[in-house]
């Protein structure tokens, strides 16, 4: 359980630190009151701890401002949450609903299997015991698609490092100017490949790889990374901030280079 949710305080001070943020600087407590459904006098309360925790500041009897403190604070809780909403859809859901994973030899409806993700993809065996283990609804072929329900355990995920190779727009020389040794020995050792730009599918190209993904590419990167696979992101440079806070966003793990030659 994430600490902001572990009293009903907790989640009623960020929601009165939402709605100052939804209507600074004029803040009417009464419409924050009725809005989430506590007294006038609670509101005030909170705003109080809320100015003494350097969240908001004051300028006058009903103009409050969210602080760079409070904005932090509330980004740091909104992306716990958003973590937590995950693992319960996720994990917790997914223990009385029906997953797809492939087999990795012959399986028969009812029988005991044992779940592993493999490269962004869920493997059940019979053999190859893990942490995590169902019971498949069907016959299936080795190789083949099958349904896993009643799930157990936890299944293990690699921590995936994403890794950003900045490249020059055509106009500064494009995949003329890219590092493309560097290039190839960062791609080595990755297993999921995308492209944002023109100038990085090329620079790609010229060393041999296909991107797996070129469109979408921010939010596929960030999918990837919850199924345990790591990622190479070659990107024209004026597209990597937007990846960045993407990112950050998501609290994942990345490193930037820069792969501009003169």
């Amino acid at each position: 359980m994430i600490k902001i949710l572990q009293t009903k305080s907790g989640v009623t001070k960020f929601q009165v630190l939402i709605e100052i943020a939804a209507h600074q600087p004029n803040v009417r407590q009464k419409e924050i009151a009725a809005k989430i459904g506590i007294t006038p006098q609670a509101v005030s309360e909170y705003i109080k701890e809320l100015v003494n925790d350097g969240l908001i500041v004051t300028e006058g009897r009903v103009r409050y401002r969210i602080t760079k403190e409070g904005v932090e604070w509330v980004l740091e809780n909104a992306a716990e949450m958003k973590r937590y909403a995950r693992f319960v859809m996720e994990d917790i859901i997914s223990h009385v609903s029906t997953w797809t994973a492939i087999t990795k030899e012959e399986v028969k409806e009812g029988q005991q299997v044992y779940l592993k993700m493999d490269h962004g993809l869920l493997y059940v065996s019979t053999t190859e015991k893990t942490g995590a283990s169902g019971t498949v609804i069907s016959d299936a072929a080795q190789g083949d698609d099958v349904g896993v329900t009643s799930l157990k355990g936890l299944i293990d995920l690699e921590n995936a490092n994403i890794t950003i190779c900045k490249v020059p727009r055509v106009e500064r020389g494009g995949s003329r100017k890219v590092d493309l040794e560097r290039l190839k020995m960062l791609a080595s050792s990755k297993p999921y490949i995308a492209a944002i730009g023109v100038e990085s599918l090329i620079a790609l190209r010229k060393i041999g790889i296909s991107p797996n993904v070129m469109f979408g590419t921010n939010e596929s990167v960030i999918e990837a990374a919850y199924h345990g696979l790591s990622s190479l992101v070659v990107s024209v440079d004026e597209q990597v901030s937007a990846l960045l806070n993407r990112l950050e966003t998501e609290n994942l793990e990345y490193e930037l280079v820069d792969l501009t030659v003169e």
